[in-house]
């Protein structure tokens, strides 16, 4: 990807070159797509990767076309690994980042009175997961409260709850799906380690948005989507699993032949690397889509995507908060590329519909999706837009006039 310097730029940071990140994405054809959310708008060459290896299956077969295309496929480990700063063999391939998540949790040998600590602003899938812990091996769940300034949560009442509970499990969600709100891993990260605490972290939409480490996080496990702001195809996600736990032979709760050898009638070994949480069937397609999702995230650069998606999102929110009917619902002091707000007089598909109508793509929140967070702000749905780097200015003022002009004529 070219990267244009502008000699008018006071910082002399690097710009993305808008037009060829447009180019190289068909939908901006057709519609204003903030729902990077959901899901990215694929590029060219990710598409391109997936439908060369759909016909290669089709002309020679699809065992035969995994063969040809071993090289590439191992790319997709090592291209993640890449990314979030890690090796390929601690890498897996998962269905979804709620695949990889549920795959994580099996690993850990829950008893009953076992503590997982959270806070209030995880995913609801993983949020369920843990009362399903509760209700089939009586783990107990602990929600750290969220700092007063609304920055996200309290770190240090979190390490004060660690050191109370000593958690069999602490959990994370870095960018929560509901808001823009940026949780601290990091500084998580350090409680974890220097009180020898098992740390789960769901990255799935701050992957592809921002720069991640996963020793800097210093997460043991880490897991994410690849459709969303990393641009690449639905049915993907990873695993990253460290290599103390691959030491210490944790292991998916049914392992199959492709994560374990079957060394003896009675007895079978797990592969050393996070292969051990992969089955062995894979969508070759897909993950060789998602390869070249990764390669082309890193030829765009982490760095000044992570400058510009915010900044646009920031754009957008300012607007909107200006907005009579309209109330903005993202926290912290840095809000990610998540936009939620409240409206006055609609209901929640009508205002969708009327959205998609002006061919601008968004998504619905509801409590359901974050009992917590939406009790603590008092509204049972919003409006979630999430543009990404190849979105223009144009983009953000045209998406804040439609929905002005939608909140002067409620419904």
């Amino acid at each position: 990807m070219r990267i244009q310097n502008s000699a008018f730029d006071a910082s002399a940071e690097p710009l993305l070159d808008l037009a060829a990140l447009r180019a190289d994405t068909p939908g901006c054809e057709s519609v204003i797509h903030f729902n990077n959310a959901g899901c990215g708008l694929i590029a060219r060459p990710v598409l391109q990767a997936m439908l060369d290896h759909l016909h290669l299956e089709a002309e020679i077969g699809g065992y035969e076309a995994s063969a040809a295309r071993a090289a590439e496929i191992a790319d997709f480990h090592a291209s993640i690994g890449e990314l979030v700063g890690a090796r390929a063999r601690n890498i897996a391939f998962a269905g979804s980042a709620t695949h990889a998540y549920t795959k994580a949790l099996s690993a850990i040998d829950f008893r009953p009175g076992d503590v997982v600590l959270t806070t209030r602003n995880d995913f609801i899938s993983n949020q369920i997961a843990f009362l399903a812990l509760r209700r089939r091996h009586g783990v107990r769940i602990v929600h750290a409260p969220d700092h007063p300034d609304g920055s996200g949560v309290d770190v240090q009442a979190m390490a004060r709850l660690m050191r109370t509970h000593r958690p069999r499990l602490v959990a994370a969600t870095h960018v929560p799906t509901n808001s823009g709100l940026v949780q601290p891993v990091a500084e998580i990260g350090r409680h974890c380690r220097e009180l020898d605490l098992l740390y789960l972290v769901d990255a799935c939409q701050s992957v592809g948005q921002y720069p991640i480490d996963v020793e800097e996080i210093g997460c043991d496990l880490l897991t994410a989507t690849c459709r969303k702001f990393l641009r690449g195809p639905r049915g993907s996600g990873f695993l990253y699993v460290s290599d103390r736990l691959l030491d210490a032979g944790y292991e998916p709760l049914f392992i199959d032949m492709y994560g374990a050898r079957w060394t003896a009638p009675g007895a079978y070994r797990p592969v050393d690397t996070a292969a051990r949480f992969e089955e062995w069937e894979f969508p070759y397609a897909t993950v060789l889509g998602c390869a070249a999702a990764v390669r082309y995230a890193l030829r765009v650069g982490l760095e000044p995507v992570s400058r510009r998606t915010p900044a646009l999102a920031a754009r957008l929110r300012g607007q909107l908060a200006e907005l009579a009917g309209v109330r903005t619902l993202d926290g912290g002091p840095a809000p990610a590329a998540l936009v939620t707000f409240a409206v006055e007089g609609w209901q929640p598909q009508p205002f969708k519909a009327a959205m998609d109508a002006r061919g601008i793509n968004s998504a619905l929140s509801f409590r359901e999706f974050a009992q917590f967070d939406f009790g603590d702000k008092e509204v049972d749905w919003c409006l979630r837009l999430s543009p990404h780097y190849y979105n223009t200015e144009g983009e953000v003022d045209a998406v804040a006039a439609a929905v002005a002009e939608l909140v002067r004529s409620p419904r």
